[in-house]
């Protein structure tokens, strides 16, 4: 899957706990191109295996994520990935002249790292 809005930085801490972190802005109008994004990257997080161990590294967790956005005037509000019904919750929402940026980081120990970087290509 290539991804079209979300472009990575990458770190390493000295623990081998890898994070990616990625900003995008676009408007209104193409937010749910971005949204869709964000779920499909989600989505394969939960269904490669990894879902059940997500949390917090330093606490034994897999893989862990922050999602955040905003729009014009607008405070900072986390969004959380309902595997469920493969959405985020709370729906981003914008006015059509509006411009909204998501924030996305991703943390992982070595074995997300390796599929994260298989799938997206992502180091």
């Amino acid at each position: 899957m290539g991804l079209h809005f979300l472009s990575f930085d990458y770190s390493e801490d000295d623990e081998g706990t890898a994070t990616w972190d990625a900003v995008a802005s676009v408007p209104a109008a193409r937010l749910p191109e971005l949204q869709r994004e964000i779920v499909s990257l989600l989505a394969w997080a939960h269904s490669a295996g990894f879902g059940a161990a997500q949390g917090p590294v330093e606490y034994g967790g897999a893989w862990d994520y922050d999602l955040q956005y905003e729009h014009d005037g607008h405070p900072l509000q986390a969004l959380v990935y309902d595997a469920d019904a493969r959405q985020l919750r709370p729906a981003p929402q914008a006015q059509p002249t509006e411009h909204v940026t998501l924030t996305l980081s991703l943390s992982g120990g070595p074995a997300f790292g390796e599929a994260f970087a298989a799938r997206f290509g992502e180091t």
